[in-house]
């Protein structure tokens, strides 16, 4: 779905990323792990469009992403990417339901479909006695449900996650993790994820390790290491194994 080849990041005098290569697959849990500092998350908005590299490539279903125009840029992200962060960033003036069809709207989708679908997917998150809260009066838990169901309003081939379950309590890192694994499940929702939450590892496809700037490892769990050439090709199949 997703090639990147040779991306550079730099800050200044600040190299962040050296000669990063890695493909993102349909249909896949990814994890991208490391210390503080490593690059995850340049990395991650780099592939998600919000960031350029200084050099490389980012082709998205052989599409040259580099190459677009800001505009073009923003109306692909808008079509194609959804994005949940570490808080959860709902707007306060809204109910669950109006941000969750913020995105549509501003896709061109009309009001009524817009929040018809929200209502769908909130119902999908177990959210659907909830949809009229605004997000002080929900829990964590419930607000990252909500910022996951407003991910996906505008059907995006991939969700890019920064640390989903950085600011919740075990319970609710738990039930975000199992809403990730059921989502990839039921809806062949690809998820790349930068964290440092054992429990979101533990359900990934393929574990990526970032350390200085560089990809240091590729770990696809339940397959021995130097046994690679024995891997299926259906990531799908890889997830089933484990």
């Amino acid at each position: 779905m997703i090639e990147l080849r040779g991306i550079y990041k730099s800050y200044g005098d600040l190299e962040v990323l050296k000669d990063i290569n890695l493909d993102i697959h349909e249909h896949e849990i990814m994890t991208i792990v490391g210390p503080s500092g490593a690059g995850k998350t340049t990395l991650l908005q780099i592939a998600g469009t919000l960031d350029r590299p200084n050099r490389g490539s980012a082709l998205y279903d052989g599409v040259e992403l580099t190459a677009l125009s800001d505009r073009k840029l923003s109306d692909f992200r808008n079509r194609n990417i959804g994005f949940i962060f570490q808080f959860h960033q709902l707007l306060p003036e809204f109910n669950a339901q109006e941000n969750v069809a913020l995105p549509a709207l501003i896709a061109g989708m009309s009001k009524k479909k817009a929040r018809a679908k929200a209502a769908g997917l909130l119902e999908l998150m177990g959210l659907s006695e909830r949809m009229r809260h605004k997000p002080t009066e929900l829990s964590g838990g419930e607000r990252q449900r909500v910022a996951i169901a407003r991910a996906l309003i505008n059907d995006p081939a991939v969700v890019f996650a920064d640390e989903p379950t950085g600011s919740l309590d075990s319970h609710n890192r738990n039930e975000i993790c199992e809403v990730i694994r059921r989502l990839r499940s039921e809806l062949g929702q690809t998820f790349v994820i930068v964290t440092h939450d054992p429990s979101i590892a533990s359900i990934a496809d393929r574990v990526v390790t970032m350390t200085d700037g560089r990809i240091t490892d590729i770990d696809i769990p339940g397959i021995t290491a130097g046994n690679e050439q024995e891997r299926p090709e259906d990531i799908d199949n890889v997830a089933e194994n484990c």
